[in-house]
């Protein structure tokens, strides 16, 4: 029985020739890392295990993105614990404000996770990097303390469900509509500890800012990891980026697969996650009365350049409602740079957007967008849990770039066709 891409990332960290689903394996990690909220923990819990350095000062990254800059003292404080071991430590990748970004950007961009690497990161949305061809996942912050100190851990290889999206995209359908739909769906258990490997004609056609969209919403579907077998996108990215080897793995043809889901995309149109699922995804027709107070577009999920560019695309020449407040935060420092090159900033600045340093801030209501009570949100982010952004009775709407900015402009949930 031939094994996936998923298996074989593991049995190959692991030392194996063969694993299969519901194996306990002890894999070497070449990635570790941690952010302004988890990293104080883990070095807490490094401390607690009797060791004071990291394994390898070059693997262990702490990015400080989510009260990055400092919202408030209780976060001035916790950045201090990661700036002081950092230094102690001589960690080689510490980010911090004006040369940090949303870490699931960063590292990426930075060449920092390649194809064929096993990344665990104290944030569940480092699933991320499955769009690379890697394996990624999420833990708690002593799990991040014990690969920290050991560059390894034990994992249980997960059971892989392959969802094959055929078909042609339409104009303003994105990855984040194509992962909307797939969970609302299948449900936010739908693929609990498995692994989701997104496949297809239509996958092939997503720019990789689109394949990091997917697999970083993977977890809102309950999944251990998302991931995309790698190819010519795949090598363009990394080819120039890459700090160290990678590997491209890809399924057998006989390999064991839990379920298959296919779906054609042809007549897709753009989904919205209502309140309060991200399962809860409907065609955005279905909520064009519904009036909005906000709109964000950025995060781990819809803050790279592709993102942008679509839409200032939308917004160029126009003005965002004068009730709704436009937020707009590119997930880097160096997208944000690319961003002013191509003049999308000041379309942004133009159209009444602000226009953010990189920080997770708003998506879970730490700052830089906190709702107040019964106000909405059209959010590119990827939770919209009850007080996901401030507020118990605010409501938060997941969607595109494109709805986003339609949103900002008309002042309600909207449609990207209502604009251009």
């Amino acid at each position: 029985m031939g094994m996936t891409i998923t298996e074989k990332i593991l049995a190959d960290h692991a030392g194996k020739a063969q694993v299969q689903p519901g194996e306990l394996v002890n894999g070497k990690l070449d990635v570790v890392l941690a952010n302004d909220i988890t990293a104080p923990i883990a070095v807490s819990e490094l401390k607690k295990m009797g060791y004071n350095q990291v394994y390898d000062n070059k693997r262990v990254m702490f990015v400080m993105d989510h009260f990055a800059p400092n919202a408030n003292l209780k976060a001035a404080q916790q950045c201090k614990v990661c700036r002081d071991f950092a230094r102690s430590s001589g960690l080689e990748h510490f980010y911090d404000v004006g040369n940090m970004g949303i870490e699931h950007a960063l590292l990426p961009e930075q060449g920092l996770v390649v194809p064929g690497d096993v990344v665990i990161g104290g944030d569940s949305h480092t699933c991320t990097y499955g769009g690379l061809g890697a394996f990624a996942t999420g833990v708690g912050s002593t799990d991040v303390a014990a690969g920290m100190a050991l560059g390894q851990l034990w994992l249980k290889v997960p059971g892989s469900i392959k969802f094959v999206y055929r078909g042609k995209l339409p104009r303003f359908i994105t990855g984040k509509d194509l992962i909307l739909y797939t969970i609302g769906r299948i449900g936010v258990d739908g693929a609990l500890y498995k692994a989701m490997e997104f496949t297809g004609e239509a996958i092939s056609q997503l720019a990789m800012d689109g394949r990091f969209t997917m697999c970083n919403m993977a977890i809102e579907a309950g999944a251990k990891n998302g991931i995309v077998p790698p190819d010519e996108q795949t090598e363009n990215y990394v080819k120039s980026r890459a700090k160290r080897p990678w590997r491209f793995w890809h399924s057998d043809a006989d390999a064991r697969y839990e379920a298959v889901f296919e779906y054609d995309v042809t007549d897709l149109e753009p989904q919205v996650a209502f309140p309060h699922l991200p399962s809860n995804s409907k065609n955005v027709s279905e909520g064009i009365n519904v009036s909005i107070d906000q709109v964000i577009i950025g995060s781990c999920t819809n803050g790279r350049l592709e993102d942008l560019r679509l839409a200032a695309e939308l917004l160029r020449g126009k003005k965002a409602h004068p009730y709704v407040r436009t937020v707009i935060i590119p997930a880097t420092q160096e997208i944000y740079r690319q961003a002013m090159r191509e003049g999308l900033i000041e379309i942004f600045i133009e159209a009444g957007a602000a226009v953010s340093t990189p920080t997770c801030g708003p998506c879970f209501g730490g700052h830089m967008g906190i709702l107040a009570e019964g106000e909405r949100c059209v959010s590119t982010t990827n939770r919209n849990f009850v007080g996901r952004m401030g507020h118990a009775s605010s409501e938060v709407y997941l969607a595109s770039p494109a709805v986003a900015a339609a949103s900002a402009i008309k002042g309600r949930i909207a449609s990207p066709w209502e604009v251009v």
